[in-house]
């Protein structure tokens, strides 16, 4: 299990490969959003979102978004931790959470509901290829993350130092 610090560490580290690879495929500014969305997933949309970490407290005053999602996720569940099923749930759970808050606004005319997600499908359809790139970078970074807990590659290293 790597500490918080080495996902971090391992974030930033690969958001620069991740986002050049992605020029090279789509050309630059998908590989601009695919690496900051790489970093968003690693940073603020991590699978330890389901306990007290760092990127929780990345929230700041909206960390309490996150808590009725640590009380339902088991930690180090499928469900949280899970390649494409966690990082799905965790993208449905900000959208509720953004229409339950539109909803509350709307009576003060800033926004409704079905104004924010016509907004969202819009850009969404707009810019398809920008979109993808942005699932795709969250996605990895979750990737990254299981990758540095064990569980895609379980390498063990031997930890004894030569003397």
């Amino acid at each position: 299990m790597a500490s918080g610090i080495k996902h971090e560490r391992a974030t930033k580290f690969w958001a620069i490969p991740f986002g050049l690879a992605l020029t090279v495929l789509s050309g630059p500014k998908t590989g601009i959003f695919g690496a900051f969305a790489f970093l968003i997933g690693g940073f603020w949309l991590s699978p330890d979102l389901d306990t007290p970490s760092l990127p929780q407290k990345r929230w700041g005053i909206f960390k309490i978004l996150w808590w009725p999602y640590q009380k339902l996720i088991p930690h180090r569940s499928i469900i949280s931790h899970g390649p494409i099923i966690g990082t799905t749930l965790r993208l449905l759970y900000i959208i509720l959470w953004i229409g339950f808050i539109s909803t509350l606004l709307s009576p003060f005319g800033i926004t409704t509901p079905t104004a924010s997600f016509t907004i969202l499908k819009v850009l969404i359809q707009n810019n398809a290829q920008t979109s993808i790139a942005i699932i795709i970078g969250i996605e990895a970074s979750v990737w990254l993350h299981l990758i540095k807990d064990g569980y895609l590659i379980p390498l063990k290293v031997n930890s004894t130092k030569r003397k």
